[in-house]
């Protein structure tokens, strides 16, 4: 009755009549079982009849389709029931009732033209009205409406990049979305919508990995093979520097293709010593020199250098790949070779005025470092580098637990923990991915309840390693599709990326914020806040240590370096709780949670209690961590930051540190000025100035449009 929009006080009678009439043509009987009446086989056979009267009659006025294949076609009904059976596994009968009711409702529009899009529209809408909510999560179409499309350029535009972030920028959406309708289990999506994980790089969690840790000799030995397809050349092994140089532009390059962070070459002026031979110093630096600005001009991704001022015993004794691929002597008979590759980065990175942000330098410090009358001097001029241009990073690597660790310039650390095997835990391998888990709404929804809170936490950790499998399973089935084709090429039997043995990291934002709403004070302000920092960070060490025993887990604590994460979990979280409780660092207009550090660098606190704060969370966070030390104003000296250094590095227990300053480059006179500085001193233009702020493990860049 209500289909016929009949009502039962008014219309029994009437529809009483119909029934009997129906009856008695043989058209329907009554179902005793169900107690209903159901459709003879006359009946649906005259239904049949009128449906194929009505659609040849509804043949001539048509509507046409533009449909997602970029074509315009005829409206046809079964095209509706046979995505319904393949794409939500709806059983037939019931893919053609609804099929069916669509076309109902469609032919009553007055509209011109149907698209794909609004045709799905009214099926999910039939399934909703239906119950069946499990059918329409599996026929959701993914997307961008068109307004979101238009901010998406706009915004993108004010961010100082080009056509392609844009398009990476939309793509990335749409697999975001893929990845929590479709591959992440609902709670987990639900969890990262809402606020309480974040899930790093979504728009590339069903291809990518998120870091690679290079080794060049394999390259070096074997050459280049780009991968699969018939017009790629292959490239046999470097005969000299330049060429090995080359060949490692092109790996970076095919990296960026199945890889979406950072890249990170260690020893990278170790294993190019071989190939300097009789080389003058000019010819070495002029070739180094060029390397950069390629590298800074064609990597789209972040490149880190591991440079080693002394070669440490485990690669000195390690036969050298040389000149075509073949052995010469060993890595220890390089050691003049090393050291004027790296002195010709750091000299060619001072030589430019405008700071070199990619590729970045990890400059590698270990106890023969300050034994060594050359290997001071060239750590002197990184720090000298690191006055003018703030951006080399330096690797404490003397504690005996440090002395394999290799470190990308986002924190990211692989160590000799895993395996044993300083080259299998270290090289070849990489970051899959990272899962953040959101202290403070753990704090709140505890209602600040301390045993409430660390089971928050206990939860929020089997979610975020959950997440991190099903990525480790979800990479799996690319590379069986062969998708990543660069990193898994194989050598005597070996993939080149060992994917078993790539680091998960299970990272956390907004410490300081939680300790501070529970305790009442912020981890520098307390020395109880503090020990309730290292209570908090201990419980998640050893709740990750439980899932670290099963076989292609390679789990680790991290303080990541993700702004965007900070900013967002801080947003959702004032959202929900409201400004007047929620404790964020950056003020109402930019609200941030503290991430990569425990405390904010900008607490203005001695730098003394600053590093021993830091310092114990270094050694509870294997998996990434970085210290940003602010340049104070007035600074005109390399000697007091390399005094800092050994101070770090006799006393203190920090694993891997920068020194940060703000700085502002104008375009027009090619001058670099440090502080806040808005508009030229020289020319006064504002237009040509670019500001470089660190506010995570990389400077970020903001011209006139940003600011």
């Amino acid at each position: 009755m209500k289909l016929l929009k009949l009502k039962p006080s008014r219309d029994a009678g009437r529809f009483a009549y119909h029934l009997k009439t129906l009856l008695k043509m043989d058209l329907i009987e009554p179902d005793l079982e169900k107690k209903k009446y159901r459709l003879t086989s006359l009946g649906r056979k005259l239904v049949e009849v009128a449906e194929e009267i009505e659609e040849n009659a509804f043949q001539r006025k048509k509507m046409l389709v533009r449909t997602s294949r970029l074509s315009l076609e005829h409206f046809e009904r079964n095209k509706i029931a046979e995505s319904l059976i393949k794409e939500a596994g709806v059983p037939a009968d019931l893919a053609q009732s609804i099929a069916r009711e669509t076309e109902r409702r469609l032919t009553k529009l007055r509209t011109k033209y149907l698209t794909a899009p609004l045709i799905r529209e009214f099926v999910n809408a039939i399934l909703i009205e239906r119950g069946l909510e499990e059918y329409r999560h599996k026929l959701t179409r993914l997307g961008l409406p068109v307004y979101d499309v238009t901010q998406l350029i706009k915004t993108m535009s004010q961010r100082a990049v080009d056509v392609e972030a844009v398009h990476e920028a939309a793509g990335d959406a749409v697999l975001e979305e893929y990845a929590l309708l479709n591959v992440l289990p609902r709670d987990i999506a639900d969890a990262h919508i809402s606020g309480s994980l974040h899930i790093n790089n979504l728009g590339c969690w069903v291809l990518k990995l998120e870091g690679v840790m290079h080794d060049l000799r394999f390259f070096f030995r074997y050459g280049l093979s780009p991968g699969p397809g018939l017009e790629k050349i292959p490239r046999k092994p470097p005969k000299d520097l330049e060429s090995a140089l080359s060949i490692t532009i092109e790996v970076l390059k095919l990296t960026t293709r199945e890889s979406m962070g950072e890249q990170t070459v260690d020893f990278f002026n170790v294993f190019l010593a071989p190939f300097v031979g009789d080389m003058k110093p000019d010819e070495v630096r002029d070739i180094i020199r060029n390397f950069l600005i390629e590298v800074n001009h064609l990597i789209p991704s972040g490149v880190s250098l591991g440079l080693e001022l002394t070669i440490p015993r485990f690669i000195a004794e390690i036969s050298a790949v040389g000149p075509n691929g073949r052995n010469v002597d060993i890595y220890g008979d390089y050691v003049e070779e090393s050291l004027l590759i790296a002195s010709s980065i750091i000299e060619a990175m001072l030589s430019e005025e405008k700071p070199i942000l990619n590729p970045s330098l990890i400059i590698k410090i270990r106890n023969k470092t300050f034994k060594d009358g050359k290997a001071e001097r060239i750590l002197f001029e990184a720090h000298r580098l690191a006055l003018k241009r703030g951006t080399p990073y330096f690797a404490n690597l003397i504690l005996k637990e440090q002395r394999y660790a290799s470190y990308a310039a986002t924190g990211f650390r692989l160590a000799s923990e895993w395996s044993g095997d300083w080259e299998l835990d270290t090289l070849r391998t990489g970051i899959l991915d990272s899962v953040i888990i959101n202290l403070p709404r753990a704090c709140y929804d505890s209602g600040g309840n301390r045993s409430r809170f660390f089971e928050q936490l206990r939860d929020r950790m089997e979610m975020a390693t959950r997440a991190l499998e099903i990525k480790y399973l979800t990479i799996k089935e690319r590379i069986g599709e062969n998708l990543l084709p660069f990193l898994t090429q194989c050598r005597d039997g070996d993939p080149y990326y060992r994917l078993e043995n790539s680091s998960r990291l299970v990272g956390f934002v907004g410490l300081n914020e939680a300790v501070h709403a529970i305790s009442g004070n912020p981890i520098y302000q307390s020395e109880e806040s503090l020990k309730f920092a290292v209570e908090i960070v201990k419980f998640l060490s050893k709740e990750l240590e439980r899932y670290s025993n099963r076989p292609d887990s390679r789990f680790n604590l991290s303080m990541i370096s993700c702004r965007n994460a900070a900013k967002r979990l801080a947003e959702l979280d004032i959202e929900r709780y409201g400004l007047a409780k929620v404790r964020v660092h950056g003020g109402r207009k930019n609200p941030a949670y503290t991430d990569m550090t425990a405390i904010p660098f900008d607490a203005g606190i001695p730098l003394q209690r600053y590093l021993r704060i830091e310092e114990q969370f270094h050694q509870l966070t294997p998996g990434s961590h970085l210290t940003p030390i602010p340049v104070r104003e007035g600074e005109n000296g390399p000697e007091s930051l390399l005094s800092t250094t050994k101070e770090i590095v006799n006393t203190h227990k920090i694993g891997f540190y920068t020194y940060s300053r703000d700085m502002a480059y104008c375009n027009n006179c090619d001058r670099l000025f440090y502080g806040e500085v808005v508009k030229c001193p020289l020319c006064g233009s504002v237009k040509t100035m670019t500001r470089f702020i660190r506010r995570s493990a990389k400077y970020a860049t903001k011209t006139l449009n940003s600011i």
